[in-house]
C-alpha cells in the first residue's frame, strides 16, 4: 500500500518553529492535506510528541516519532523511534549533551511544551539549537541503541546538510534512509542503495507537504515504518 507522508515538522517546541506549530494545529492541518503519516521532529527534544500522539490518533494518522539531532559536526540528523515513549525517554538524555546554556526567547525563540488541548504546559530553557557533544556517528548509534533508525537531514541543502558540511556521504555509518532536498540537485552516488525521503522540514503550518510524497508500506505501523528505513535494495558499503 502507498501512504502519504510528511516526516520532517518542527513543533513550536523548536525555537525557529512559528508558535502557531501547536499539535493540534499539525495534525490538523496533516488531516486537511490529506496526509496518512506524520513525523514531528523538532531541534534535540521530544517534549511535544505525547501531545501529538494523542491527537493524531483521533484523526486517524500515523505518527511516527523523531527529533532533529545537531551533531558535534553541525549535521542534522533525523532520528526516528518505535514509539513515544522511547523518544521522550532519547530527548531527556539528550539533553546533557547540549551546550550548558538557557534559551534567550527574545533572540532564539520560545520553546513551547504543550498538551492535546494546546494549552502551553511548560517552557524548555536548555539551549534547543545549539549542536550536542555526540559525533555524527555517536549519534546514529544512539539512536540506534534506543530502537531507532538515524537518518541525515536534507542532505544536499544548507550548511547542516551532510553533503553540504562534510563535502561526502560517508562509509562509516552506513546510512540505509536519507533525506533530500527535491529542489537541489544531489550527487547520485550518495543516494545509491538507500530509501530517499522527501519532507517538508515545516517550521510553518503553510509549509507542511501536500499529498507529495507517498511510501509504498508493507506494514501500516512505526515498526513497519522503521523497518522499511532500515531495508536496502543493494548496499555499497557496510550496512549499519
Amino acid at each position: 500500500m502507498e501512504y502519504f507522508a510528511d516526516l520532517h515538522i518542527h513543533s513550536c517546541l523548536s525555537p525557529c518553529g512559528d508558535n502557531d506549530m501547536t499539535p493540534g494545529n499539525i495534525c490538523g492541518m496533516a488531516k486537511v492535506k490529506g496526509l496518512d503519516i506524520i513525523a514531528v521532529t523538532d531541534h534535540n527534544a521530544a517534549k511535544n510528541l505525547p501531545a501529538c500522539a494523542e491527537i493524531c490518533e483521533a484523526y486517524g494518522i500515523l505518527l511516527l516519532p523523531g527529533m532533529e539531532i545537531t551533531t558535534r559536526e553541525e549535521v542534522h540528523l533525523l532520528g526516528y523511534f518505535p514509539d513515544v515513549a522511547a523518544a521522550v525517554d532519547f530527548g531527556e538524555m539528550l539533553r546533557e549533551h547540549l551546550p550548558k546554556k538557557k534559551n534567550k526567547p527574545a533572540f532564539f525563540g520560545q520553546q513551547l511544551i504543550m498538551n492535546s488541548d494546546d494549552e502551553v504546559t511548560g517552557e524548555e530553557d536548555a539551549l534547543l539549537i545549539g549542536a550536542t557533544d555526540f559525533s555524527l556517528s555517536e549519534a546514529a548509534r544512539q539512536v540506534k541503541a534506543w530502537g531507532g533508525v538515524p537518518v541525515p537531514a536534507h542532505i544536499n541543502r544548507g550548511s547542516h546538510g551532510l553533503l553540504v558540511n562534510l563535502g561526502m556521504m560517508p562509509e562509516e555509518p552506513f546510512f540505509t534512509t536519507v533525506e533530500m532536498w527535491r529542489l537541489l540537485p544531489c550527487d547520485e552516488k550518495a543516494l545509491s542503495g538507500r530509501h530517499v525521503l522527501h519532507s517538508s522540514d515545516a517550521h510553518y503550518l503553510g509549509d507542511i507537504q501536500e499529498r507529495e510524497h507517498a511510501l509504498r508500506l508493507k506494514e501500516y505501523s512505526a515498526a513497519g515504518l522503521l523497518s522499511w528505513m532500515r531495508s536496502v535494495q543493494h548496499i555499497e558499503g557496510p550496512a549499519v
